[in-house]
């Protein structure tokens, strides 16, 4: 009964159709037609491909404006006009077919000939405004599954939970939790279409999963059989979740941000009952509305009562005080655009994120609650959650890759050790710039080892997309070792790219694991490398484990190590 009025909605093969069903715009006079079955399809995978990017109204960030028409001031005061119309059917098709150098992936391998056809003439038509999601639908579509009171007291199984690995399966909406000590997988779970982060309870007990869809699982990893135990749709689109991490607020709220409509939710931590949905619209740094500002990442401060807010259209940073529920206190920090994903530093007190549309990474110092700094890199900054380490040169580092820029960025950052006082004049300055590929989604090391890993699967050339790269903690110059991870993994050689993406470690930093993305249809694979060696330990080839992506090892997620 409470799926009942938003059955329409729930489902991705349906999210689309039936957002636009309530407020479709008409289309200019010099668009391509669509059926109402092609439209139907093109919403499905615009939905499902490219609103992350794009944003559902198209207006553009870490993507490019996708309006048939649009016009803005530039810095010389000059209007600048352009539009998908301008482009025309077959520009558009060679974009969307062999992607660009700016980061976006060709769909040659993804979609058929036919379908890039259509998204080019979708693409010309206006888009459809979708309805808005109220704390009444929110609520309505709450449900407890296994109610706290009916779930274990005590660890129910025998596996080693520290070192599970919680890994998107992107297109069935599922997540497989694998042993990373047995490479087995454990659960199969029903959760949201293509999850876009797992997070881990303060406690390590709960992992909190939002898929795409908007819809928000809470797994208990405590069940002999890890499973979904409370679920709520917090939106029609959506990317980020966390719990409250304050001493004496352990796992008291959760928070997820919605990408559509535009706002987050406040949860109750053990259920996922709804308490507060907050709007994100409003101003953007320059001064401008914008009806669609998403809420991009979200992360929780174990300094304060706060959790860290990044609103992506708008350039603003929501400092979200949690303490008092009823009477919400939030700080404004101004930032830059598009903001987008982001990680905390060795210290736990200041928070990186990438303003990948002003090639910035701002850094908020959460004890002050203030801008602590604005730092300009390279083209299209996206750090995922970021990578420290200690440079042997300039100390302490925080490290992001970039989507269109053949570089990895190293900014040094602030500690209270004594031991790297000599490193302050360095602080919040680009210390150096690895030779990388552009394309790069994610960076990653550990404590424990020497490495340093990056993939580059938005690169437009096979290869490239199919490989990682490796360097050495004690020279940075350039990468120790490109490795194939296709090749590596000894699947057979396909045209569609198999794309090597999100390198995570294990427990202990002695591994290193890899998604190979491939196709609906084709075999994916999860490659485990030795850390130290650079050598393949284990291809993880499970017939159930389809389309692997982003994959989160709980000691690691729980304790921020990255």
């Amino acid at each position: 009964m409470m799926y009942k009025k938003l059955l329409k909605y729930a489902l991705p093969a349906l999210l689309p159709l039936s957002m636009s069903s309530v407020l479709a715009q008409q289309a200019p006079a010099d668009a391509p037609t669509l059926s109402a079955e092609e439209k139907a399809q093109a919403k499905k995978i615009y939905f499902e491909r490219c609103a992350g990017c794009h944003g559902v109204l198209r207006k553009g960030a870490t993507g490019k404006n996708l309006e048939p028409h649009w016009s803005k001031k530039a810095k010389d005061g000059s209007i600048q006009e352009g539009g998908t119309l301008k482009l025309g059917q077959n520009r558009l098709e060679k974009i969307i077919g062999y992607g660009t150098e700016g980061g976006m992936v060709n769909f040659d391998d993804i979609l058929t000939k036919e379908e890039i056809s259509l998204m080019a003439k979708y693409i010309q038509n206006t888009p459809d405004v979708p309805p808005e999601y109220s704390f009444k639908d929110t609520l309505e579509s709450w449900k407890v599954i296994v109610p706290v009171d009916k779930r274990p007291t005590k660890q129910m199984n025998p596996f080693n939970l520290k070192n599970m690995f919680s890994v998107t399966l992107r297109d069935t909406g599922e997540v497989a939790l694998i042993d990373g000590d047995t490479k087995e997988i454990r659960s199969i779970v029903k959760t949201g279409y293509a999850v876009h982060i797992s997070r881990l309870s303060k406690s390590g007990r709960y992992v909190y999963v939002i898929g795409r869809d908007g819809r928000l699982s809470l797994i208990d990893l405590w069940m002999e059989k890890p499973a979904v135990v409370a679920e709520v749709k917090v939106g029609f689109d959506a990317r980020s979740v966390d719990t409250s991490k304050f001493k004496g607020y352990d796992d008291k709220y959760a928070i997820a941000g919605s990408y559509w409509p535009p706002q987050y939710v406040i949860m109750d931590g053990d259920t996922l009952k709804p308490l507060k949905v907050v709007s994100t619209r409003g101003m953007t740094v320059d001064g401008e509305y914008h009806p669609e500002p998403r809420v991009a990442s979200i992360v929780s401060s174990e300094i304060k009562p706060e959790w860290v807010v990044n609103i992506k259209e708008t350039g603003q940073i929501l400092l979200v005080d949690y303490s008092d529920i009823k009477n919400l206190k939030t700080t404004t920090i101004e930032s830059a655009k598009f903001l987008h994903d982001g990680g905390w530093d060795a210290s736990k007190r200041y928070f990186l994120v990438a303003a990948n549309a002003s090639n910035k990474i701002a850094a908020v110092d959460t004890k002050v609650g203030k801008l602590a700094a604005l730092i300009d890199v390279a083209k299209l900054p996206h750090p995922g959650r970021g990578a420290n380490f200690v440079h042997p040169k300039y100390g302490p580092v925080w490290a992001t890759g970039h989507l269109g820029a053949d570089v990895v960025t190293l900014i040094s950052t602030p500690s209270d050790d004594k031991k790297f006082a000599k490193y302050k004049e360095h602080n919040w300055k680009v210390v150096q710039e690895m030779k990388h590929v552009p394309g790069n989604l994610f960076v990653k090391t550990h404590p424990k080892s020497k490495h340093f890993w990056a993939d580059s699967p938005q690169n437009p050339e096979k290869d490239l997309a199919e490989s990682v790269a490796v360097w050495d903690m004690a020279d940075l110059s350039k990468p120790t070792k490109i490795i194939n991870v296709a090749k590596d993994s000894g699947l057979p050689e396909t045209k569609a790219t198999k794309r090597a993406v999100h390198p995570e470690y294990s427990a202990d930093g002695k591994e290193v694991w890899i998604s190979l993305w491939g196709g609906k249809a084709d075999q994916s694979a999860i490659v485990v490398y030795d850390d130290a060696t650079l050598k393949v330990k284990k291809v993880i080839t499970d017939p159930k484990m389809i389309t692997p992506t982003g994959k989160f090892n709980v000691y690691n997620t729980q304790h921020d190590i990255y």
